[in-house]
């Protein structure tokens, strides 16, 4: 059974005592619901067979493809600002890598396939809903150029798992360009095994930052790099109003994608204060916040590498600390740039990080959505009529539009082609999953995969899909979601 499956498997190769080998429970009566064609092909899967017999049998962990060779990752992590020893795929099971068409290196794993000696007491499966969540947000963030892990494939088991109520079990076939964390590095420091964690951290490089070889200071320019990645990450999340839910250490990736998807959503009207995880109870994860948390994770990846860095403790500390107090800025520039993309505005002047603060503060007093302020603020460049009420009724929001039109300048044209490029229409409502995910679970795909097309192009207006681009009905909400996967 091939399928096109290649595998190298450099992870279990080359990282021994890093994960314990595993394999993916049988399931009883396996069917396939979705399958990420475009990804596939990207891959250099045979696309066909992966809908037939085999492709089943593998991405419901029955029978693993030819050259796979299963494992569980160790890994560590500080959730919600607590630290766990010893975390670890629970719920996943890597089958291998891949290489597609460029020779870029992919992991192919599997959600929700069984328990690991990681689970913690836990059944290690997945419910159907969390499985299409993390399906539909992901694709969604890939269309709109957010670095992300990707879905190849859900399937349904044919039993039920109990969480709350009996749910309809599913597996997830997640693509990511690897499934490295900081809290990989976490779970081999926090045992002072600094061979492991130079082991891990020469293969990280060599996996995601080779051109760090060539050069010295490599595990500070690893860090540095990494850094970059997260600060560049973040802004694009913040960008388009995209708030992860649970950024604890143990879902940071070092590669820079977004991973675990799992009480996620996209805020509607503005409120920098938005939570949508039912257990962050404090706001630790709140919008506003990300970047903060982004920098706190990344303080605690540095206090892994901090032998690697530099012998002298205090020399290492000061290098190290450097990098990670410099993130707030290497961040701002990041969103900033971004901003200007959503605002038209072609250069740069110091008196931009005031404009977008000026515009977020009213948003904020008005709740605007936030997908549709910047749409209509696109759409008026092109009739210049369309205009939210917000910027006629409020004083300091007409005072601020005149401010922008000023700084766009005479050139409204490109302006606004900029600005269709970076502002979406489409994006995953929350009403819309909901809905889809409620059609699911009474056995009906169809608005799943409606809205999977709706977003895979989410810049391009297009007649008869007004609904996708709406705010939530007034009656919807407040709005809740969980960890599932």
């Amino acid at each position: 059974m091939t399928l096109g499956f290649q595998f190298d498997n450099s992870y279990a190769r080359d990282l021994d005592g890093f994960y314990a080998p595993m394999r993916p429970d049988q399931v009883p009566d396996p069917k396939l619901v979705l399958l990420n064609r475009p990804l596939a092909e990207a891959l250099g899967l045979d696309v066909e067979k992966l809908r037939g017999p085999d492709g089943l049998a593998a991405f419901s962990g029955n029978t693993p493809p030819r050259g796979a060779t299963p494992l569980a990752q160790a890994y560590a992590g500080h959730q919600f600002g607590g630290f766990s020893p010893q975390l670890g795929d629970g719920r996943a099971i890597l089958l291998g890598e891949i290489t597609d068409r460029d020779g870029a290196r992919f992991d192919i794993q599997l959600k929700g396939s069984g328990r690991t000696p990681f689970s913690r007491g836990g059944d290690g499966k997945a419910a159907l809903g969390p499985v299409l969540r993390e399906y539909i947000m992901g694709e969604a963030m890939h269309a709109l150029g957010i670095p992300t892990t990707r879905a190849l494939a859900a399937v349904t088991t044919g039993e039920d798992v109990t969480r709350e109520t009996r749910l309809p079990g599913a597996i997830l076939t997640r693509v990511a360009s690897s499934h490295i964390r900081v809290g990989t590095f976490q779970f081999f420091a926090a045992q002072d095994q600094r061979d492991m964690v130079k082991q891990l951290a020469d293969y990280a490089i060599a996996r995601h930052y080779p051109e760090l070889t060539r050069g010295e200071d490599i595990y500070l320019n690893f860090l540095r790099a990494v850094a970059d990645k997260q600060a560049a990450l973040i802004a694009k999340w913040m960008n388009v109003g995209f708030i992860h839910g649970v950024m604890n250490t143990d879902n940071m990736a070092i590669s820079g994608e977004t991973i675990d998807y799992g009480p996620c959503a996209f805020m509607d009207g503005y409120n920098p204060a938005t939570v949508f995880s039912s257990i962050d109870h404090h706001g630790r994860y709140a919008y506003a916040n990300q970047p903060n948390i982004a920098q706190w994770n990344l303080a605690r990846f540095a206090e892994t590498l901090l032998p690697l860095i530099d012998a002298d403790g205090d020399t290492s500390v000061e290098k190290a600390s450097e990098i990670i107090n410099g993130f707030p800025q290497t961040y701002t520039d990041h969103w900033l740039d971004g901003m200007r993309a959503k605002l038209g505005i072609a250069d740069t002047d110091e008196g931009d990080l005031d404009l977008v603060n000026t515009l977020f503060e009213r948003l904020g007093t008005h709740q605007v959505d936030f997908t549709t302020v910047f749409r209509a603020l696109t759409a008026h460049l092109s009739d210049g009529q369309t205009m939210p009420r917000v910027f006629t009724s409020d004083p300091a929001m007409s005072e601020w539009f005149d401010k922008w039109t000023v700084r766009i300048g005479s050139d409204t044209t490109s302006a606004r082609d900029v600005m269709q490029r970076a502002n979406p229409i489409y994006i995953p409502r929350n009403h819309l999953v909901e809905e889809a995910l409620s059609a699911a679970h009474a056995g009906d795909i169809a608005l799943t995969e409606k809205l999977i097309s709706v977003l895979s192009d989410p810049f391009t207006s297009r007649d008869g899909l007004e609904r996708y681009a709406e705010p939530a009905p007034e009656d919807f909400g407040p709005y809740q979601t969980f960890c599932g996967t």
